[in-house]
Order: structure tokens, then sequence, then C-alpha cells
């Protein structure tokens, strides 16, 4: 259990043995674009410290955000990693300006309010990465995407892998589709290592699906269960793969990685536990549908092993979050959202 934010930043931020000895092989240092976002200060951390316990401090972590809180920056600098304050949402900034890095983690991206303003969705998710991987085309980069790149599908079926046909709903998805797309163009053209990494849905007891859920219950507030399940990864997990997929990348035709844990969640249990912490009982409403936005990250299982925190875990870890009063993002996942508008 976490007494503070400090407490779980620094889970956040221990390497497991196999990423000191991955992030020990990188040639070149490591600049993440984007990493002033829910999961990037935590990667940033991760890696310096992945990269001093396997003996390599010759190597810099560079952390790219515009940076207008001055605070997480300093935090980040005082563990040892470079900060630079960059506004990469500026279509005329000048990306020479940034550092050269032999490996990119790209964590750029812009979702919410993408039904309204989707014009800007593509400038972000599918403009941009052109213009990153002409500013560094020898680099490997491991480039966030999302599972919404895939439709609804069946419940019974275990998910979409990464060979099943996608199908994205909504401006969103087909940018993120976009972002691939031109990833996947530069592997072919320039020869740029890629990973295209398809995510859903990361938790670390600030936001997720999982604190979306457990606010609900313990305000005595109604859970909707039509999208009845969803997957969900602890976030330590899911950018521990990230920086190891850098290894993984490969040219000519990109990589393509399912990210998730290995469960089909059920949002009516998930309630129901909650209801069970917090000596309440859940407010259901909805029935569920057929079909859910679901990966199948069997591969990524396979090469990198399982997430090292169970469910059940990250549900006791959730609620022992709220009960503490502990913050929330205030950022829902809106992972109920079925028609693709966010």
């Amino acid at each position: 259990m976490f007494t503070d934010e400090a407490a779980l930043e620094e889970r956040l931020a221990t390497p497991t043995p196999a990423l000191i000895t991955d992030l020990g092989r990188l040639e070149g240092d490591l600049l993440v674009l984007g990493a002033g976002g829910k999961m990037g200060p935590s990667l940033c951390r991760l890696a310096r410290r992945a990269l001093d316990a396997a003996g390599r401090t010759d190597l810099t972590v560079y952390a790219v955000s515009r940076w207008s809180d001055r605070t997480a920056a300093d935090e980040l600098e005082a563990a040892g990693i470079s900060t630079v304050a960059f506004d990469l949402m500026n279509p005329t900034a000048d990306l020479t300006e940034l550092p050269d890095a032999g490996n990119i983690v790209f964590m750029v991206g812009a979702k919410f309010g993408s039904a309204g303003a989707p014009s800007h969705a593509w400038a972000v998710n599918a403009a941009m990465p052109d213009r990153v991987t002409r500013r560094w085309p020898h680099a490997r980069i491991a480039a966030f995407s999302t599972g919404n790149v895939y439709p609804l599908v069946p419940v019974s079926s275990g998910g979409s892998t990464e060979n099943d046909p996608i199908g994205p709903v909504g401006e969103y998805a087909m940018s993120c589709l976009g972002r691939e797309r031109i990833f996947d163009h530069a592997a072919l053209t320039r020869g740029t290592k890629i990973t295209n990494i398809r995510l859903n849905y990361a938790v670390d007891l600030r936001y997720g699906v999982l604190a979306d859920i457990a606010h609900r219950v313990h305000n005595d507030e109604p859970v909707d269960v039509t999208t009845g399940h969803a997957n969900v990864v602890w976030q330590g997990y899911a950018n521990e793969i990230a920086l190891r997929s850098l290894l993984h990348a490969t040219h000519n035709k990109a990589f393509t990685l399912n990210l998730t844990g290995p469960e089909t969640a059920p949002i009516r249990r998930l309630a129901q536990w909650f209801g069970e912490h917090f000596d309440k009982e859940p407010v259901i409403t909805g029935q569920e549908a057929p079909t859910a936005l679901l990966s199948d990250a069997s591969r990524c299982h396979a090469l990198f092993g399982y997430p090292d925190i169970p469910l059940r875990t990250l549900v006791e870890w959730q609620a022992d979050w709220l009960r503490r009063g502990l913050p929330l993002s205030g950022k829902p996942t809106k992972f109920q959202v079925r028609d693709g508008r966010f």
C-alpha cells in the first residue's frame, strides 16, 4: 500500500533486473518526447534508474515538454534527468534545436476534445510523427499508440491481436492509425527502427479505469456497465515494456505490440470488489453490451513476461488510495465511450 504520492512514484521508478539488462544494451542517449504527461515523468525516472544500475551513466535521459509546471521539471532534474522546455505542438518549432539521440520514446498525443477539434488531433497524432522521423531518421523509436485502432470485438473473443483487422471508430482513433502509418512509412522508406505500442489502459492509482470506477462507487454514483469489460495494466509495467521495446524496433516493417494486462476485466465485478472494500453496495446502471474495446497482449507477455501486479492487487491498492484521501488526476479515461467521440 502507499501512504502518499512519493511512495507511489518510488514504486513506479523501481526497475526490474530485465529492464536494467536491456537498457544496458542501448546505443545512444534517450529522448522522451511529451514527457510531461501522465506517464512521462515516471518513465523518465524509471529509465534513469535502470541506466544507472546498468552502469550506463554515460547516457543522458532527456525529457521534452513545455514544462508549464516547473516544479515537475525541477523534480526530474533532481533525479538526474535533463529537462528540455520545448513546445512540440508549435508547427513552426525547429526540431533541430532538440538534442540528438539514438533512442526515442514518443508520448505525444491528442485525445480529449478530438471530436470537437478533429484537425488538431490529426496535426498532433499524424503530422507530428513525420517531423520527428525526419529529424531523427536513424533512431530507434518506441511510439505510444492505442488499442482504439481496433474495432469493438465480442467479449468472448479474448480481444484483438496484432494480426487482426483494424477498424478505428471516430476521429481520435483514425488519427492514431494515421500516426502508426506515418511511423510505418518512416520504417519502410528511411530505415527508421519503429515499435508501435497499442496501449489500453494504464493505471497508476491517480487515474485510470480502476480510479474511475472506484471513485464512483466510493461516492455512491452510478457505474454504467454498458461497456461491460476492459483491459487494464499497471503503469510501471507499461513504462518498462515501452523502454524494453526499443530493442525490438524494426525497419522496413514496424514492430507492432499490444500492451495491456492479461485479464478481460468485467466492470460489474470491479464495482462489486470496490463495494466490498468500501462497505457499500455499488449502484449499477445499464446492461452489458456483447462487444467492447479489448486487446490480446499475449505477444507482449511472451516477449517480456506477465505484469508483476495482479488485477486484484491493483483493486486493493486503488481502494486503499481512496480511503486515505489521496489525490486523483481529475482526468477520467472515458473508457465507456463506444462511438469514438472523446
